[in-house]
């Protein structure tokens, strides 16, 4: 147990990490209302997510130390679901309806297939 959190926690580091320096390039190179650094984050997070699924259930890898380390750890603290969900709703409160349900649109629509996509890419 103790192994699987520090697993979990070390993954979610380096993750959490790339997070920030990713938000910090993209919003220093396109400014606009759109969360464009989230919206990206989230769907390399998807196509990641699908990548390493991909990989490990084609090389029938059961060993879940890798999973926790990846999955859990590394794209959980990558991606920023939890900042999507704020961000709508600040889109929401300050009147753009429109942008908003397109965020959560294209960023389902467009995770979905990015995750799709990494699984497809590995076979």
């Amino acid at each position: 147990m103790i192994r699987t959190l520090l697993l979990i926690g070390l993954g979610g580091s380096i993750g959490s990490i790339l997070r920030y320096l990713s938000s910090v390039v993209i919003e220093k190179y396109y400014t606009t209302v759109f969360p464009l650094a989230t919206f990206m984050i989230n769907i390399l997070g998807c196509l990641l997510i699908g990548i390493i699924m991909g990989t490990l259930e084609k090389n029938h890898v059961t060993d879940s130390s890798i999973k926790w380390l990846l999955v859990t750890g590394f794209c959980g603290g990558f991606t920023t679901f939890s900042t999507f969900g704020y961000e709508n709703i600040r889109l929401l409160q300050n009147g753009n309806m429109a942008l908003a349900f397109l965020y959560i649109g294209a960023s389902v629509f467009v995770g979905l297939g990015s995750v799709w996509i990494g699984l497809t890419l590995v076979k």
